[in-house]
C-alpha cells in the first residue's frame, strides 16, 4: 500500500480522500465492523484507508443472510418444523422456530463474524 503525502508548512499530511458511501449497514456488518475495530485494529485501519472496508462489510452482510436462511431451512426440515405443525400448534411451532433461529445465528456468528 502506497500513501502519498502533501507538504503543509513543516508537516507532511497523507492524501486521504473521504469516500461518502451511502451503504446502510445491517446487523451482521455492524457486528463485523465492531469486531475488527476492537480486536484487529491494524486490519480495520488498513481496510478503512484502502477503501475496501465497505465492500467487505456489504459482502459479509449478504453472506450472513444467505447462510442464515440455508441453515434455518435445513434445521427446520430435520426437526420436523412444518406448516402443518404451525396450523395445529402455533405455540409449539414458534418455540421450535425460535430455537432453530437462535442456533443458526450462533453458527453464522462463529463462522463469518468472529473469525479473521
Amino acid at each position: 500500500m502506497v500513501i502519498c503525502y502533501t507538504a503543509v508548512g513543516d508537516y507532511l499530511l497523507p492524501n486521504i480522500a473521504y469516500c461518502d458511501n451511502t451503504l446502510h449497514l445491517g446487523r451482521y456488518s455492524r457486528l463485523r465492523q465492531k469486531f475488527l475495530k476492537e480486536n484487529h485494529g491494524g486490519v480495520y485501519s488498513e481496510m478503512l484507508l484502502s477503501g475496501s472496508l465497505w465492500e467487505h462489510l456489504s459482502e459479509i452482510e449478504s453472506s450472513c443472510q444467505a447462510r442464515l436462511e440455508r441453515i434455518v431451512s435445513a434445521l427446520a426440515k430435520s426437526e420436523g418444523v412444518t406448516e402443518s405443525l404451525k396450523e395445529s400448534d402455533q405455540l409449539e411451532w414458534v418455540c421450535k422456530m425460535n430455537s432453530v433461529r437462535d442456533r443458526a445465528e450462533e453458527i453464522v456468528l462463529s463462522e463469518l463474524i468472529y473469525t479473521l
